[in-house]
């Protein structure tokens, strides 16, 4: 069966129905006369303001003192550290944003790797800092740092129109994130999609990791390569996908429909929806899907991690555009 809000055509491709949208201070009395109240207001105007202007300030953020940019500082994927030595070299070799910085650790052994990560960064002009090995593990954000750390500027946002774009001959394959929390995870899941050939991943702008110095080792470089686009409100990117003509498929270990009977429907323009980590797809996401899959299990276990079902799933979606 297919997932809420779809029905099953007799070719075997879902047919998409429409669903009823869902609503969803002042001077404190008995002030000093003359001199000392003078410098009262002084000494008020000098220190008391700023003790009062930080007031809230756990609960809203700073509070900014007048004349103070009130904007909001601009939000990104991340990325301004990268640890790990595939991570670092694709890192340079993409040459997509500036590197400020590499450090290799003093006891680094000779390595291919290594040896190219520094004729790189030094034929681009990146400086090249040997520090100890200590320095460089209490910098690190990431288990494993493999005695290399680079530090650039952050991945830069793709906007969602420009993924749904159609070009020619190629329908849009794109993989919508639904609040995975897991940095390991979403780098391992966005190697497979660059493997694939995703051409975008959608991810949530709140209640989800972005591109950690975790992810981006995880994902081996994959983070240059891969165009992500973060969203609000992933269910309302999946309403203007299908607008735009995109099969919306969500992946559930509950669903009655197979992953492996897409049929002719992966050929299309389709972008795969997987959940995060236990509790899978949200009730808001799942009714945005055209239909919902599984990938079926044989042995003991009901589900595989999100990593897992992503290679599984967007592998299936490339076999059916190659073959």
């Amino acid at each position: 069966m297919a997932g809420r809000g779809t029905s099953a055509s007799r070719g075997g491709k879902p047919r998409r129905t429409t669903q009823p949208s869902r609503a969803g201070t002042s001077a404190g009395k008995g002030a000093g006369k003359g001199a000392r109240s003078g410098s009262s207001r002084g000494a008020f105007e000098r220190s008391g303001s700023r003790q009062f202007a930080s007031r809230g300030a756990g609960r809203t953020g700073k509070v900014a003192a007048p004349g103070e940019d009130r904007r909001k500082p601009e939000k990104t994927l991340g990325g301004e550290q990268v640890e790990g030595r595939q991570a670092v070299r694709e890192l340079l070799i993409a040459g997509k944003r500036r590197v400020r910085e590499v450090w290799v650790a003093t006891d680094l052994d000779d390595n291919e790797i290594v040896g190219d990560i520094v004729d790189i960064a030094r034929s681009m002009r990146v400086p090249v800092q040997e520090v100890n090995r200590k320095r460089l593990e209490q910098a690190a954000r990431s288990e494993a740092p493999q005695g290399i750390i680079a530090f650039a500027a952050p991945l830069p946002e793709v906007e969602l129109a420009d993924m749904l774009k159609r070009k020619p001959g190629q329908p849009p394959f794109l993989v919508a994130v639904d609040g995975v929390t897991d940095p390991g995870n979403l780098g391992a899941l966005l190697r497979s999609c660059e493997g694939a050939g995703v051409q975008g991943v959608v991810l949530p702008r709140h209640r989800a990791v972005h591109v950690t110095p975790t992810t981006a080792k995880a994902a081996a470089g994959a983070v240059e390569h891969m165009p992500m686009a973060v969203v609000g409100g992933l269910p309302a990117a999946l309403a203007r996908m299908k607008e735009a003509g995109i099969w919306v498929v969500g992946l559930d270990d509950g669903a009655d429909r197979d992953l492996f009977e897409l049929g002719d429907l992966a050929s299309e323009g389709v972008c795969l929806v997987l959940g995060a980590e236990g509790a899978g797809l949200s009730r808001l996401v799942r009714e945005r899907c055209d239909l919902i899959v599984s990938i079926p299990m044989r042995g003991r276990l009901s589900s595989l991690n999100v990593s897992a079902a992503a290679a599984l799933a967007t592998y299936e979606v490339a076999r059916h555009r190659t073959s």
